[in-house]
């Protein structure tokens, strides 16, 4: 049985083109995907907890206080809560080979893209593309009412 080391972030963008998405760089991405995950669900775990905890009874500036808390908590649960699928996605895509490559183009999405967010299924130009398609993701759209 032959163990294999996992790449450093500077050995995996040191790799030539020819190796993208070889089965170093993909174990180097799964360990990244599973240990995201882990922290992730270790965060949710923390937020529920802390979504539980605490009490609202005092005064009314409080009470107040730690509703805004519960807001915050709650917005920062969903948008977590949200993430997990993506990151069952990528692994899904790891074990298929789609992974590192672009949905909608088939080109490959870069190392420096999955690196910053390994959740990634659009290259920088097809997202960039998307979000022109779409108006409500436009900067500086202006609004008429």
């Amino acid at each position: 049985m032959t163990v294999m080391t996992l790449l450093s972030e500077q050995q995996l963008l040191a790799m030539p083109e020819s190796d993208y998405m070889n089965a170093e760089q993909r174990a180097f991405f799964r360990q990244r995907l599973l240990e995201e995950q882990q922290k992730l669900w270790q965060h949710i775990e923390v937020l529920k907890r802390d979504i539980d905890g605490g009490d609202i009874s005092g005064d009314e500036a409080d009470k107040a206080a730690r509703e805004e808390d519960l807001r915050l908590l709650f917005r920062q649960l969903d948008r977590e809560s949200r993430l997990l699928p993506k990151m069952t996605s990528a692994l899904a895509r790891l074990d298929n080979g789609e992974f590192g490559y672009c949905l909608e183009t088939g080109e490959p999405i870069g190392l420096a893209r999955l690196l910053l967010r390994p959740t990634a299924e659009l290259s920088i130009e097809a997202k960039t593309a998307q979000e022109m398609r779409e108006p409500h993701l436009r900067k500086g759209k202006s609004s008429s009412f």
